[in-house]
């Protein structure tokens, strides 16, 4: 399916994006990241955070697509998949990887607490930081009229 057959089957909804939009996701990925990165708190609070800062990159790429998810339909899981309908490369790794992050997210806010350790953060983290910079090289490759906003 195309982003246009999710469009078509009510999964997701246009949406008119801007640059200042685009700036205050970073902003939020870049705050998530920092905070993920303190020691002071648990391991599942740390991946909680982290794992937003990873969805707030997919939600930019289909923010810049013309697109949002609908919410209360799976928003999370069609954000993560849209990376296959977005980026120009094979990424079904990173998109399983993802879903097992939303996994482990789900699993420690809804079920238990511990689950998560410190050694798992630490690579979600790295992961949303090389993502971040993937994501900010498309963007200035596939939408130019963002980049004067853009961080580094």
């Amino acid at each position: 399916m195309s982003l246009i057959d999710w469009r078509n089957a009510g999964w997701i909804r246009p949406h008119k994006s801007s640059p200042e939009e685009i700036r205050d996701l970073f902003g939020i990925v870049d705050r998530e990241l920092s905070d993920a990165a303190s020691t002071s708190i648990s391991a599942d609070s740390r991946h909680f955070i982290a794992y937003n800062g990873a969805l707030k990159l997919c939600a930019i790429l289909l923010y810049a697509e013309g697109y949002r998810p609908e919410k209360g339909k799976g928003s999370h899981q069609l954000a993560i998949d849209s990376i296959r309908h977005i980026l120009a490369d094979a990424r079904e790794d990173d998109i399983d990887y993802l879903h097992l992050c939303r996994s482990k997210r789900n699993t420690s806010a809804y079920d238990y607490a511990g689950g998560i350790s410190h050694e798992n953060v630490d690579q979600l983290v790295a992961f949303t930081r090389r993502f971040r910079s993937d994501v900010l090289a498309w963007l200035r490759q596939q939408h130019p009229d963002y980049a004067n906003l853009l961080p580094k």
